[in-house]
């Protein structure tokens, strides 16, 4: 058998804890209701419940496939409704299931266990054994404590969430360089994994709200008002979030557009240099290979060489230097027509 506990809730007193299913939900066909919950509940454990209690076999397939959405089902005898569980631990968002069967004179609860082997709603059964009012008056009542603990645990991870967002953000600005875009796209999956199950989870509420499942008694449906309004707040964080994820990515490449803008600079500034300096020197190569051999001798004349060697080497640098002056001016000339077009 897997671990269950069945409680046995009267209109007065604490509720008591009983061994089997069946001795839950024979005393609550006469006083109170009947609390079963299961924690990684196996198939043959809720297959007897069809029989007892009368819930749909669909609803109980449902339970057992963990890529179903967050829905509500209305059944003759009872309710169905699939709600999801956050949690954000070391970078890692975990989402789980909460099921629940809502009937006449029962709540049956099945939920998984986290990271650390504990039951979600192990925090809900200690409230329950301590007896406080709001569980003995109804089945709807116990289920809205149920969902309002379970929307709570979203606000820690919507919360932890946030907080490494804002700690990618910081070394975004801090080192876009060295920053790892893999982080954002990270974020913006489990942003749309949070976004559609609190848009379906919405939904829910909607229709609870509205009145349309007659075992949710009038006078509970105030209560899930506070749920709802908290599910709506989380959807519109989430939307939030999300457009911050879309403006990071976009900061982050508008940034490494820049570093690579100012590589390629850097790159045609030193380029300019090196042409510059080859254009200066092309004529003084040319000059210096014919200085160097022989017919400048010959067309100075041998006896003329303390002259004709000076003077060569004078006019070599006059070449260079008025090219120099020449092209930079030019240079100067093209950076300034270019800045101005910019403006």
């Amino acid at each position: 058998m897997s671990d269950a506990c069945f409680y046995q809730i009267g209109r007065d007193g604490p509720a008591k804890r009983v061994a089997s299913a069946v001795a839950a939900v024979a005393p609550a066909e006469v006083d109170g209701f009947a609390w079963l919950h299961y924690r990684e509940a196996r198939r043959e454990d809720l297959a007897e419940l069809v029989g007892l209690l009368g819930l749909h076999a669909l609803s109980i397939e449902d339970c057992f496939d963990d890529n179903q959405i967050p829905k509500i089902d209305d059944f003759p005898d009872d309710t169905f409704i699939l709600f999801n569980t956050f949690q954000y631990d070391h970078g890692v968002l975990d989402v789980g299931e909460i099921n629940l069967f809502l009937g006449k004179r029962f709540l049956v609860s099945i939920s998984h266990v986290d990271s650390s082997n504990r039951s979600y709603l192990d925090e809900v059964e200690r409230i329950v054994e301590r007896g406080i009012e709001e569980t003995r008056q109804g089945q709807s009542y116990l289920m809205h404590l149920i969902l309002d603990h379970v929307v709570d645990q979203k606000f820690v991870a919507i919360e932890a969430l946030e907080d490494e967002l804002d700690h990618v953000e910081g070394a975004l600005i801090a080192d876009p360089a060295s920053f790892r875009p893999t982080e954002l796209i990270r974020f913006r999956r489990y942003l749309l994994r949070l976004r559609k199950s609190l848009f379906h989870e919405r939904e829910i509420l909607i229709k609870i709200c509205r009145g349309d499942y007659p075992l949710i008694s009038e006078q509970a449906i105030y209560h899930y008002r506070d749920i709802y309004d908290h599910l709506v707040r989380f959807y519109e964080v989430t939307e939030s979030y999300r457009d911050i994820v879309t403006s990071l990515m976009e900061m982050y490449l508008s940034m490494l557009n820049n570093q690579m803008a100012k590589a390629a600079n850097e790159t045609n500034a030193t380029v300019r240099r090196l042409t510059l300096i080859t254009t200066i020197f092309m004529p003084l190569t040319l000059l210096a290979g014919i200085g160097g051999m022989s017919e400048w001798t010959m067309i100075t004349g041998p006896r003329n060489w303390r002259v004709s060697y000076p003077a060569f080497m004078l006019a070599m640098v006059v070449i260079g230097f008025v090219s120099y002056v020449f092209l930079n001016r030019l240079d100067r000339k093209r950076t300034g027509a270019s800045r101005t077009r910019s403006r």
